[in-house]
């Protein structure tokens, strides 16, 4: 088959799959939906304290070519190659409910965060609760809700083990990430061969394919990888404004002995 002619069905395809993305990548809006994802991080965590948590988010950097000159540099990453950054939030399943694409991979996570609609809007996580997110980010609780483990060194048994439960509970992004990977190895661990300004919808479109597997009961085993170390958070004033909520949820874990019945949260 020509060139031109993938090169058209690949475009023709990912616009009609974008089309469906509201009804495939969503925010829970429900009562019930966010009971569910709630208590299934508390699950997660393996501890009633986390039942606040309604998504982890992470970032994810997908290979590309080099677009050359005159910003080819700024889609080199801290591992030295180009690529485009996917900032991703999941439920407590795995499923996608937000994603943000675009920014060139020597972009901070922080820094895309800022720049995402999710921040921006404020509009998600719902009042009193909470994003669960590595350290690369600030710890905050406005404009949203995002609590990130104690960073080293840590001071005493309560903030090891807020850091435990935290990291059981957040490692369902990497699973989801691990698994979309999986899934397309053609497109997540070769460099992506089309123009960079198609990209996103390349990504889009994989993330939104995720769902609808998981929606399927198509669950991949994930291939093992060596979990990224996180870089430090940009300090914009930002963050130890959550600090006081996880330090609350630290305490909650020292002082909840006893479960509600019906919860399997151990």
């Amino acid at each position: 088959m020509p060139r031109t002619t993938v090169h058209n069905v690949v475009h023709r395809v990912c616009g009609c799959v974008i089309v469906a993305m509201p009804r495939v990548i969503r925010l829970p809006s429900t009562a019930e939906g966010q009971r569910e994802v709630s208590e299934g991080f508390a699950r997660l965590a393996r501890h009633g304290a986390f039942a606040r948590a309604m998504g982890a988010i992470d970032g994810c950097h997908v290979r590309i070519k080099s677009p050359g000159e005159p910003h080819g540099q700024d889609y080199f990453n801290r591992k030295l190659f180009p690529s485009i950054q996917l900032q991703a939030v999941c439920d407590h399943a795995g499923r996608f409910i937000d994603v943000f694409v675009g920014y060139p991979g020597s972009v901070h996570d922080a820094r895309v965060l800022r720049h995402s609609p999710l921040f921006q809007s404020a509009a998600y996580p719902p009042p009193d609760t909470f994003l669960l997110g590595d350290g690369g980010y600030p710890c905050l609780m406005r404009p949203i809700s995002l609590i990130t483990p104690y960073k080293n060194p840590l001071r005493g048994v309560a903030q090891q083990r807020f850091n435990a439960h935290h990291a059981r509970a957040r490692s369902v992004i990497e699973r989801a990430f691990g698994m979309m990977k999986t899934r397309w190895r053609s497109i997540f661990f070769c460099a992506l061969e089309v123009d960079v300004s198609f990209v996103p919808d390349v990504i889009v479109c994989c993330t939104m394919l995720h769902n609808v597997c998981l929606g399927n009961d198509d669950v991949l085993p994930v291939d093992e990888e060596d979990p990224e170390e996180p870089v430090g958070g940009e300090d914009h004033g930002e963050t130890s404004s959550g600090g006081a909520l996880r330090d609350s949820i630290a305490d909650q874990l020292s002082a909840l002995q006893c479960l509600p019945s019906g919860h399997d949260y151990c």
